[in-house]
């Protein structure tokens, strides 16, 4: 993008991946300049975006213009304790569902659901391990015997 100097004949570029001065040039130019509603067609942002961007800016100054990544940051529903309680129910009784063990976890007073339960299990290696057709007739045989 190319501004207009106050001087003659000169130009301001500002390239097209540096989102972070284009946010503040809108912002610059909706405050104090040509006012929001022009401001946002030039640089094509919606309103919305232009007030996010405004109270990022005002809270966190430069900073708050800087694109976050999407997504969870980090586990809000699995804290220690909570991890804790699941491999303990998991080690009590192995043969437990996942929607179970949130059941009891939830009647305890911990919001989980069964999916953040079958997660953690997971990630512990804690799943259940199920037996081959082999192993199983194998153990039948020796019962046999």
């Amino acid at each position: 993008m190319e501004f207009k100097s106050l001087k003659k004949n000169r130009t301001f570029t500002v390239k097209e991946d540096d989102k972070e001065l284009i946010k503040f040039m809108m912002i610059y130019e909706g405050e104090c300049q040509i006012g929001v509603k022009e401001s946002i067609k030039k640089y094509n942002y919606s309103e919305q975006q232009y007030y996010n961007i405004l109270k990022g800016y005002k809270k966190r100054g430069f900073v708050g213009l800087v694109n976050k990544k999407p997504g969870v940051k980090e586990n809000t529903k699995r804290d220690k304790e909570v991890v804790n309680q699941i491999v303990r129910m998991r080690f009590l009784d192995p043969f437990q569902s996942a929607g179970v063990i949130a059941q009891k976890l939830n009647q305890q007073g911990y919001e989980i659901s069964k999916r953040s339960v079958e997660r953690t299990i997971t990630e512990y290696g804690l799943q259940k391990k199920l037996m081959s057709l082999t192993q199983k007739m194998k153990k039948v045989n020796k019962m046999l015997k």
